[in-house]
């Protein structure tokens, strides 16, 4: 079969699953280009539609092109590169309407930004939940009043739980009232305009780029960390732009105070505004995005494997969004057959293996308090006693408790001691950071460096 056809056909089989508005969006912009030793080429316009569709949409694809008579093997390498309309390319992508423009690029500082606001993120597509509905919120009032109500905005937590998506939710808010500008940039994207500028001797025009804005949006601000020249730069179109009541949104792993690596002058002007999280989702959050993001799709799965996924599957937003890809892929392509909790099972084996991977061990806890105290390994079951071993031993045992399925026995003898000692750390732990804040961020900080979010124990 010639790659033409093949395409057409696995289009056709796209359109039957996926929503009508999410195909003409993300589908129809593909040109296939070759097939060649089973990978198939296909030609997307720029960097962020191929990561775009590849996170979200590549089962999808693969799917589709198998069902349309290609091998089980197959596999896509997205080119993004100039496109020559002379070249022996087939475009599956039909007339537009009158008035249609399926590119739908944002105003951003009238030019072309090589980062451009995702027209996914907005404030009607994000769910909330008890994990994000102070952020929420936070993003809602500076989209109303930006410059004036939170300035700056820092949004901080865990990959895959929303950051992106509220902080450009604010953006596409505030470019619906005219003559406003918005510009989107992740701390790499900074980095490496910041570096050309000084190869160019451009510098003037990157000031202007970033400073002649009225909403900043910077991804990923921890990366700014021991880039001292950068830091120095972007100090000064912080103060630039706050002085003129524009306003700064960020988002970073972790707040202010707990990122490494800046200019303390940086960190205090990040706090000047607020300063919220975003936490991994809870159960009936999960749920309901999964609820939300299968209305996106022409495949309607059962209520129990709905909530199968969400049960399973708390990492991380992505992780959730990667389940019900597959479910409803695999949905489509066997609608004689219905999906059941077995097959489903079956199915997310892979993803579920990996959940459970991500179980802790005490030497896991212990070696990572041992590193945050300076401590040596040993010292975590010693019998030494001073208040500089004791206390965070006693978080160890702390966080084993919270962090593992373990009982208090084996908490007790992967340490040396006895039950009644773990239960008294415990409470005492569970008593100091409810009054002391450097303890509570202490372990906060330990807890997300192993991986978890402190929202399972509410810390």
């Amino acid at each position: 079969m010639n790659t033409p056809d093949l395409w057409t056909r696995a289009c056709s089989h796209l359109k039957s699953v996926l929503n009508t508005d999410v195909y003409t969006r993300w589908i129809e912009i593909i040109r296939p280009l070759s097939l060649q030793d089973n990978r198939f080429l296909l030609h997307v316009d720029n960097e962020f539609c191929q990561n775009w569709i590849e996170d979200n949409y590549r089962d999808y694809i693969l799917d589709a092109l198998r069902s349309a008579g290609a091998p089980g093997d197959i596999s896509l390498k997205f080119v993004v590169e100039s496109f020559d309309a002379t070249t022996d390319v087939v475009e599956h992508k039909p007339e537009p309407k009158p008035g249609q423009n399926h590119k739908r690029r944002p105003r951003q500082n009238g030019h072309a930004n090589s980062s451009p606001l995702n027209p996914n993120f907005t404030f009607e597509n994000f769910v909330t939940g008890p994990s994000n509905s102070f952020a929420h919120a936070a993003a809602l009032g500076v989209s109303q009043s930006p410059g004036r109500a939170y300035n700056p905005l820092f949004i901080y937590g865990q990959t895959g739980i929303g950051k992106t998506h509220l902080m450009q939710a604010v953006g596409h808010r505030v470019l619906q009232s005219p003559g406003t500008s918005v510009s989107y940039v992740s701390s790499e994207t900074l980095l490496n305009d910041y570096v050309e500028s000084i190869k160019n001797r451009t510098t003037m025009e990157f000031r202007n780029k970033y400073r002649n804005t009225d909403v900043l949006l910077v991804d990923d601000i921890q990366f700014l960390a021991g880039k001292d020249s950068l830091q120095e730069e972007f100090f000064h179109t912080f103060n630039v732009l706050y002085d003129a009541h524009k306003q700064i949104i960020m988002t970073s792993d972790l707040p202010p105070r707990e990122l490494s690596g800046l200019e303390p002058r940086l960190v205090s002007r990040f706090e000047w505004g607020l300063v919220t999280e975003i936490e991994s989702p809870d159960f009936e959050t999960r749920l309901a995005i999964l609820r939300y993001k299968q209305s996106l799709t022409k495949v309607k799965l059962a209520d129990d494997l709905l909530t199968f996924i969400a049960d399973n599957l708390k990492s991380n937003v992505r992780s959730l969004e990667g389940a019900l890809t597959r479910a409803v892929s695999f949905a489509s392509l066997n609608n004689q057959a219905p999906l059941t909790l077995d097959l489903l099972r079956n199915l997310l084996k892979d993803q579920l293996n990996d959940e459970r991977q991500k179980d802790l061990s005490f030497d896991d806890i212990q070696r990572m308090v041992a590193d945050y105290f300076d401590l040596r390994m040993t010292d975590m079951s010693s019998k030494r006693r001073p208040r500089s071993v004791s206390a965070p031993r006693q978080i160890a045992m702390f966080l084993c408790r919270k962090l593992t399925r373990s009982s208090l026995p084996e908490i007790a003898n992967s340490f040396g001691k006895t039950h009644a000692t773990v239960v008294h750390a415990c409470k005492t732990i569970q008593d100091r950071i409810q009054v002391e804040d450097d303890l509570r961020s202490s372990i906060r900080e330990i807890t997300r460096k192993l991986g978890r979010d402190p929202i399972s124990f509410q810390l």
